[in-house]
This record gives C-alpha cells, structure tokens and sequence, in this order.
C-alpha cells in the first residue's frame, strides 16, 4: 500500500512540474514581440531574477526585445541602381 502512495506522489509531483512548463512555453518570442506590455514586464523579472523564471524565458524576452527594436529581418536590401560619387 506505500508503494503506491509513493508512486501517486511521485505521479502527482511529475504533472505539477509539466504543467508549470506549460505556461512558460505559452510565452513564445512572437507573442512576446505582439505584446509589448508583457514583454517589458518579464524584461524586468529577467533582470531581477532570472534564476528563478530560467535561461529558455529569458533568452526568449531577449529574443523577442531584439525583433521588436530591429525588426523580423525579413526587409530586402535593395541597392541604389547607380552607384554614389564621392
């Protein structure tokens, strides 16, 4: 009869920990980058403790900060058709 109390336990604990993945992974860096409001608030929890939300979130605001203020580099260089004098 312990043994399965340990294994329900042990169960238990193992979705608990999914289920807190789960919404960390809901953040992805293009949601983040369509919501600046969320985006600047988990800038600043990265800051102070970025032990805690962890490295993958993190990198993702940081990513996501990075499109915001340089765009999805999906704009094509186009070159000037006659080269300039100088």
């Amino acid at each position: 009869m312990t043994l399965l109390k340990v294994f329900t336990s042990l169960l238990l604990s193992a979705l608990l920990a999914a289920c807190g993945q789960s919404s960390n992974s809901t953040n992805t860096v293009e949601s983040l980058a369509a919501n600046p409001e969320r985006l600047k608030e988990l800038r600043q929890q990265c800051k102070l403790d970025r032990a805690t939300l962890g490295d993958a979130l993190c990198n993702r605001v940081a990513e996501a900060t990075r499109r915001r203020f340089m765009g999805d580099g999906k704009v094509p260089y186009t070159p000037p058709k006659e080269s300039p004098n100088f």
